[in-house]
């Protein structure tokens, strides 16, 4: 794999924000060592401007810094979770033809987004705590309502500071996409 220069400062700028937006201090505590985080609105924007593989490596990378400083050990399988959320979310602009890079988001793009948002979180956090369940013996139905309350919550804070964020883009595309070059 050969990643551009600037594929590697989005992805490490988007690591950074992520990972220290995602401390105990910026989120909400819900339930058992569980927290709704806002920085998931980082990790879904990086996703959707700069595609799948950045979506990964910023959640992956950002959520093993929210780990390291946050003093409880890094949770391989919860750093894996929010890798394929990224992920997922990160299909975004391959799905929609990059619409959004022409300044176009309407709602069907925005019923998309919340979608992917969904299954992202759906698939990732689901593998995360399967993985938990499984080689840390943690009860199923503690993980099974961890995942209910993240894929719930990290749905509805995403799609409300997406929609903000992402019409913004778009509206900031579609003034640049209009302009021409004089000759």
């Amino acid at each position: 794999m050969n990643l551009s220069a600037k594929t590697v400062v989005l992805i490490a700028i988007g690591a950074a924000l992520y990972g220290i937006g995602g401390l105990p201090m910026f989120g909400i505590p819900v339930f058992a060592n569980t927290t709704l985080k806002p920085a998931m609105a980082v990790l879904a924007l990086f996703g959707v401007l700069f595609g799948p593989l950045v979506g990964f490596l910023v959640g992956f990378i950002g959520h093993w810094v929210t780990d390291l400083f946050a003093g409880w050990g890094v949770w391989v399988t919860w750093v894996l979770g929010s890798g394929i959320v990224g992920l997922v979310i990160g299909l975004y602009p391959k799905i929609t033809k990059q619409r959004i890079e022409k300044g176009l988001f309407s709602k069907f793009d925005f019923c998309l987004f919340v979608l992917l948002a969904f299954i992202g979180n759906v698939v990732g956090y689901g593998c995360s705590a399967f993985l938990d369940a499984v080689l840390y013996a943690e009860p199923f139905t503690k993980v099974l309502a961890q995942l209910t309350i993240i894929a719930a919550g990290n749905t509805v804070l995403i799609a409300i500071v997406g929609h903000f964020i992402l019409t913004a883009v778009a509206k900031r595309k579609q003034q640049s996409y209009n302009l021409i070059e004089a000759e």
